[in-house]
């Protein structure tokens, strides 16, 4: 769905990912070190950040997509932010449908729109709340929100961006387990940049390994065990800490 050639990002003319070729048809995770470009590399596949090669999104080059086309397919959940405007969690969500809303905000939302939004805030459990200032809102709460407005994009691929950062371990797997839900109810896909290894393997058996702003390993994440690249990688041993989550996968 999703194949990058050679793509090289970065800020202020430094690249910080370096000729990236990747080919991605099911969800996958990133992990690797602080600043080894992750985060870098989900903006250049969102097409938030300009890039060098080529990226492509179910055979269009991402180049030649204006910015509205590539938000009805690309979604990014990123952490809690520090800073937003104090809405009900109703209007927060209906803020996904903006590139749904004819001529955008200046017409009043169809019933189609007030639907998904529904839908969504149904999905995370939070559609009794509708109506409740997103400020009142526990940190575990307000990711569900933020959830749902991305649901309510409609997109066909989310981009993860470390977002069970602040959150506690029931709403962190909450959280993983209703977005592998949402993966397997059509043609859609997740790539995620979690630190937590065992949340990653929760989204994926797949791992993209980063280091220096290049891919050091991709593969299964039983191979990347057997071969020590995490022990490498973050120069400590992983690998008893991976033991029981690729048990469930196995089962």
């Amino acid at each position: 769905m999703i194949t990058l050639n050679n793509v090289s990002a970065g800020y202020g003319g430094c690249d910080i990912i370096k000729n990236i070729s990747l080919e991605i048809k099911k969800s996958l995770s990133i992990v690797g070190p602080n600043g080894c470009g992750k985060t870098t590399l989900l903006k250049a596949i969102a097409g938030i950040l300009p890039s060098k090669g080529e990226i492509i999104l179910k055979g269009k080059f991402l180049r030649d997509m204006s910015r509205s086309q590539i938000s009805l397919s690309i979604a990014m959940l990123s952490q809690q932010p520090q800073i937003y405007f104090s809405y009900s969690i109703f209007d927060t969500v209906m803020m996904g449908r903006y590139l749904h809303i004819k001529q955008g905000f200046s017409n009043a939302p169809a019933k189609k729109d007030k639907l998904a939004v529904e839908e969504a805030l149904k999905a995370v459990n939070l559609w009794g709340e509708k109506d409740k200032d997103i400020s009142k809102l526990s940190g575990g709460q307000l990711q569900r929100v933020f959830l749902a407005r991305t649901l309510a994009q409609e997109p066909s691929v989310i981009l993860l961006d470390e977002p069970t950062n602040h959150l506690d371990l029931k709403c962190q797997i909450e959280l993983i387990d209703y977005l592998k839900k949402w993966e397997n109810k059509g043609n859609r896909l997740i790539i995620g940049v979690l630190h937590d290894i065992n949340l990653a393997l929760s989204l994926s058996p797949q791992v993209v390994v980063m280091e220096n702003g290049e891919i050091h390993a991709n593969a299964d994440a039983d191979q990347i065990i057997k071969d020590g690249v995490l022990d490498k990688i973050y120069h400590m041993n992983v690998r008893n800490h991976m033991i029981n989550t690729l048990e469930k996968w196995r089962k």
